[in-house]
Parts: structure tokens; sequence; C-alpha cells
């Protein structure tokens, strides 16, 4: 199948704003979205407890930088998003809660300038498995490397696939069960639908594997359940 244009992404987030924007229910199509919302809030502030800049890349509503100034309240926040309508949302969030800086990037991350040692933190939700080949996931982790201080870490939430195809077909039933239990069918099929046709996402060990290899010095799993993990890696 051929995948979506990042043109077509961008147009379907576009227009489905509400959705991600409860930091008490997360994104109710991932799962444990509230659970890995903590704990890569409390990740981050532990690792950087002197963080003064934060960047949010595929940020949508704003709910991982909102769930982190609750522990560090006073960071620069740098927004990052494919869509314009999420950037506004989130600004909007943001803005009633910190005391620092925000500024909004619209971009696609493999195409953009984020600078060099710029920031303590970089959050990235939901947003990795819209990479395609594995140049692509080698430079954007590389970029990441390049944008963060020294000691600065990097947090991820994400789809993510089994490297044994035996066990990919195992977890995507166990997921389809979630969906299904959560809210029907027809849900589920939406659901598939959009990863069919858009997503290409990869195992974990894989990413644990191209950070080490871009140059992060540390790496860890904060949790894992059936599709999505939550991990990161410190400089």
């Amino acid at each position: 199948m051929q995948k979506s244009t990042v043109e077509q992404i961008r147009q379907r987030f576009d227009q489905d704003v509400e959705r991600f924007s409860s930091l008490e229910s997360g994104n109710t199509a991932q799962v444990d979205s509230v659970l890995s919302l903590e704990l890569i809030a409390e990740a981050a502030a532990a690792t950087n407890p002197n963080a003064t800049a934060v960047l949010d890349v595929g940020c949508g509503a704003g709910n991982y930088t909102l769930k982190l100034l609750q522990r560090l309240p006073h960071l620069d926040v740098t927004l990052f998003d494919l869509s314009q309508p999420m950037l506004e949302r989130a600004r909007e969030r943001v803005s009633q809660v910190t005391s620092g800086s925000i500024q909004t990037i619209q971009g696609d991350i493999r195409e953009t300038d984020i600078g060099e040692a710029a920031y303590d933190i970089i959050l990235a939700a939901a947003v990795l498995h819209h990479l395609r080949e594995e140049d692509e996931w080698r430079a954007v982790f590389a970029k990441f490397y390049t944008a963060l201080r020294p000691g600065g870490t990097l947090w991820i939430y994400d789809l993510i696939q089994q490297t044994m195809p035996e066990l990919e077909a195992g977890m995507k039933q166990r997921y389809a069960v979630y969906l299904v239990a959560f809210k029907g069918e027809a849900y589920r099929d939406m659901v598939f639908g959009w990863q069919e046709q858009e997503d290409t996402p990869r195992p974990l060990m894989f990413q644990l594997d191209m950070l080490r290899a871009v140059g992060f010095r540390e790496t860890d799993i904060l949790h894992k359940n059936t599709a999505f993990a939550a991990f990161g890696a410190r400089r």
C-alpha cells in the first residue's frame, strides 16, 4: 500500500485537535498513554532537574509538555508539530502554566533545523512512527543528539513493532482486543486503517540500538505494553 504523504497526514491532524487535548484521558487509541505521560514527565524531571529548555516534537495539543511543566514549571518551551491548529491549541494551553518563553515551529522534523546544544530535554510522543526508511530514523535521532546539551535527555512514547513476526501478530491481536473493548469493532478498524495508511513503526530494540549508534551514551525503557513503549536516552 502507498503510504500517506506528509500533507495528507497534516490534513488529518488539523481536523483532530480535540482528541489530543486531555491530560486525564490521554490519547485513547494508544495503550497506557496516561501512564506514559506520567512516567516520561517523572523521568525527564529526575534526570534533568536543572533543565531550562524543552523541545516537544510532534507536540499535538501539548499534553507531554503540560505534564512536564507540573514538575519543572519555569521551562522555556519550543513546540514543534506538522499541524498549525495543534500548535495553536498547545500554545494556548502551555501559556497558562509556564513562566518561561514559548516558541512554536510548524514543519517536518526530517527537514527542519532544530539547532545545536539548544535543549536539556526533548520529548517525542507518537510521532516517530511516521518516519519511513532507516536512513530517516538515523538522521532524526542524530538531529536530536545534536540539539541536546551534554547530559540532556530524549524521551519517546510511540507505537512499535515486535522484531519476531509471530510476536507481532500476537501483540496486534491484543491491541485489537483493547480497541474493541474501548469503543467497538468500527473503532478498531478505523485505528488499524490509520496505521496501515500512515505508519511505519520500528521495533523497540531497533530504536535503542540506533540511539546508541548516533552517540547517546545511555538508554533506558520506562514501560512497554503490547504495541506501545515509553523509553529514553541520555546524551
